[in-house]
């Protein structure tokens, strides 16, 4: 569906009388919105061609003048018509708001009807046209609507009103928009094709005019045809050539772009759719003004040749443009005047005075008026004319009140006199920062603003407000506060001073709390208040558990510069030993939980972070574990048993026994040694601790023997060999 959307107001004059004023063959297609559907289908079947001789009538009127709202002008200064002396009346003459019409508020009325009783008048608001014909339906003369027409006033009941109004005085039902000076007819058809519609307005004619499927150009035309009209229907824009290429189709306008797309499309032309159209849904190719109700009023929408059977979307006529084709001349069967509301409008008022003095005030016309001054809304002294006025001395801010010739229709327009402030009060006497940093400092006047500069006289202004954040500073300095109002300045700027303070400096800490016992968190300065997390307010405070504690120092009066002290307290537990893992001459002290701050050693005096230990001597031994930091420690024995790999029975004294290192810490151990048959050859035990190399006394071969030790009942009976050499 497609859309239009347009604000203007028309004021045609129409006479309606077809057969007497068709030079050429007219086509009758206008139907009553109460011609039954039969008698409408009748009507498409069949068309009534008039030809007459009779010269169209000839309107010539006068009128372009100023008005002031809230009053009544006459539409015209002057009128003529120049007619057929065969045919000197006919039934009805329309006045219409063509542009700048503003519904509710314009209003056209016949004043003096007694006067005219041959005439009788109908006010359509929607259309904003008057009808004047006779009470009896006959003709009217004339010279009776010339009459009348003198008589016919125009007026608006809002003071706020402005603009132009163009009147248009037609003889004939279409509507006539000077600015086209064409003439557009609405045309009631029930279900009418747009196809149909096309052709039904093309065969038709007015006062000579070919007619064609209307073509909007303009937001004023679109606001005639889709507002004032008496009807919505069918116009003359297609896509069915170029899906979303939207052309005119009609008229002498045939071929010309005026949309591409969708809704979102863009437009070379001007185009009026409906919120959303043209939606392109199916076979949607012709441009249809929507009914009203339907969204934006007088918009547009896109249908397909048919639309739909009934309901918002069922095409209930189509409207006909006359006028613009190849050869034609305009009628003159139309005039129009127009009215303008003279308004002044006030200049941006730029001279201004402090405290006293005479200002300059300047103001214009939308109709070339002179300016008149004044010192009330209504009624007053009339000051001065003329686009600039002067005032007097004036101490004080004064309004006066300007208009273009209307009184209801004055605006004020304000002599700004402004005051010199006092000198700025300083939020503070001095202003404290504890280290470097910005500061917020403040100033106050009686009236106006605060601008902030480094000197008391000159330079330029940092800031301006009543609160100031100064640039970061390290040292006392000095700021100065100037009160301005408007451009009126006390030059008595008020110094407002900000002295810095070096904060206690504090250093975090992180801290060791040992396992059940309680630590000393020290602020470490003294003369000072404290503030601790934990709600001490001395320097020193015990605690018994882990965590994050904060103490606030502050310094005394008048620093009161408080710095903030982090200290980590971290909890060390004790070790604790859970097995000693003996590989050999390797040694690993395995605990329940590991901590990195635990230290190992398997002789009490060389400690190390590793936990295993290597080439660790034979014998009796203790692990010790302990807290780096002090908070204790803990040992266990364990012994590490040596198996010779060899020995040599020579008696040289050296490896002359073989004997297992660490077996007397085991006084119930027990090794027995065999040959490689699995003889037995010896054992040994608390009372005899090592093997010579014999068997009974006799000296044993050379080779390799294997040894089964026991320690005891508890424990796995160990196993391996070792090589006797000769």
């Amino acid at each position: 569906m497609k859309s239009i959307n347009f604000l203007f107001i028309t004021v045609f004059l129409f006479a309606f009388n077809i057969q007497s004023y068709a030079n050429e063959n007219f086509v009758i297609l206008y139907k009553s919105s109460n011609t039954s559907k039969d008698t409408l289908k009748s009507n498409k079947k069949r068309t009534a061609k008039l030809s007459y001789d009779v010269v169209p009538p000839i309107i010539r009127a006068t009128g372009d003048q100023l008005y002031c709202p809230q009053s009544n002008i006459n539409i015209v200064t002057d009128i003529n018509i120049t007619y057929d002396l065969s045919e000197p009346s006919t039934q009805a003459v329309y006045i219409q708001i063509s542009s700048g019409y503003s519904s509710g508020f314009d209003k056209l009325e016949l004043l003096n009807p007694a006067s005219h009783p041959l005439i009788t008048t109908s006010w359509d608001i929607t259309a904003g046209k008057l009808k004047l014909s006779s009470p009896t339906g006959v003709n009217v003369l004339y010279t009776d609507f010339i009459a009348a027409i003198k008589d016919v006033v125009f007026s608006n009941s809002s003071a706020g009103a402005a603009g132009t109004r163009t009147f248009s005085i037609t003889i004939g039902q279409a509507n006539y928009l000077p600015s086209t000076q064409h003439y557009y007819l609405f045309v009631p058809s029930i279900g009418i094709s747009w196809t149909s519609a096309k052709i039904a307005a093309e065969a038709s004619t007015y006062y000579g005019l070919k007619g064609y499927l209307a073509t909007i150009l303009s937001a004023d035309e679109a606001k005639l045809i889709g507002e004032q009209a008496s009807g919505t229907g069918w116009i003359g824009g297609s896509d069915a050539e170029i899906e979303g290429v939207w052309k005119w189709v009609t008229g002498p306008e045939a071929g010309t772009v005026f949309w591409n797309g969708t809704a979102s499309g863009s437009t070379p032309n001007f185009a009026f759719w409906n919120s959303g159209e043209p939606n392109q849904l199916g076979d949607e190719d012709y441009a249809h003004i929507t009914q009203p109700g339907v969204g934006i009023r007088g918009s547009w929408n896109d249908l397909s040749n048919t639309g739909d059977t009934s309901g918002s979307y069922q095409p209930k006529g189509y409207v006909v443009e006359y006028g613009g084709m190849l050869g034609e001349s305009p009628l003159e069967i139309a005039a129009s005047t127009k009215i303008t509301i003279p308004a002044a409008t006030p200049a941006p008022n730029l001279d201004t005075v402090c405290d006293s003095g005479v200002i300059t005030l300047k103001a214009s016309s939308n109709t070339g008026t002179v300016i008149r001054w004044f010192d009330a809304l209504v009624g007053g002294n009339l000051l001065a004319s003329g686009n600039t006025y002067t005032t007097p001395f004036i101490s004080s801010t004064t309004t006066y009140y300007i208009d273009a010739g209307c009184e209801s229709n004055r605006k004020p327009i304000t002599a700004v006199v402004n005051s010199t402030p006092l000198p700025p009060t300083a939020g503070q006497p001095v202003y404290y920062n504890c280290g470097p940093g910005s500061a917020i400092i403040k100033a106050s006047s009686n009236i106006g603003t605060i601008n902030w500069f480094t000197t008391a006289a000159g330079g330029t202004s940092l800031f301006n407000g009543n609160s100031f954040i100064t640039p970061v500073i390290s040292s006392n300095t000095t700021y100065y506060a100037e009160a301005n109002n408007a451009g009126c300045i006390n030059s008595n700027r008020t110094p407002v001073h900000i002295e810095v303070y070096t904060p206690p400096v504090v250093t975090n800490e992180n801290v060791i709390l040992c396992q059940s016992k309680t630590v000393t968190l020290d602020a470490g300065i003294s003369g000072m208040s404290y503030l601790w997390s934990n709600g001490a307010t001395t320097q020193t405070t015990d605690i018994t558990k882990a965590g994050t504690y904060t103490v606030d120092v502050t310094s005394p009066s008048p620093e009161n510069c408080t710095s903030r002290k982090t200290i980590i307290v971290d909890e060390h537990y004790f070790p604790e030993i859970n097995r000693i893992i003996i590989n050999g001459t390797q040694v690993e002290i395995q605990l329940k939980k590991e901590e990195p701050y635990f230290e190992y050693s398997v002789d009490g005096i060389n400690f190390q972070d590793s936990n295993i230990f290597y080439d660790v001597p034979g014998g009796l031994h203790t692990a010790y574990v302990k807290e780096k930091n002090g908070c204790g420690g803990i040992g266990l024995d364990f012994v590490v048993l040596v198996f010779p790999a060899f020995f040599t029975p020579n008696n040289d004294s050296y490896n002359d026994l073989w004997e297992v290192t660490g077996m007397e810490n085991y006084p119930q151990a027990q090794v027995t040694i065999f040959d490689r048959y699995g003889k037995l050859i010896a054992q040994l035990n608390a009372s005899k601790m090592s093997w010579d190399g014999t068997f009974e006394k006799t000296p044993m071969p050379a080779s390799d023997y294997w040894y089964a030790l026991k320690i005891d009942d508890s424990k796995p009976i160990l196993r391996g060999h070792f090589s006797l050499k000769r």
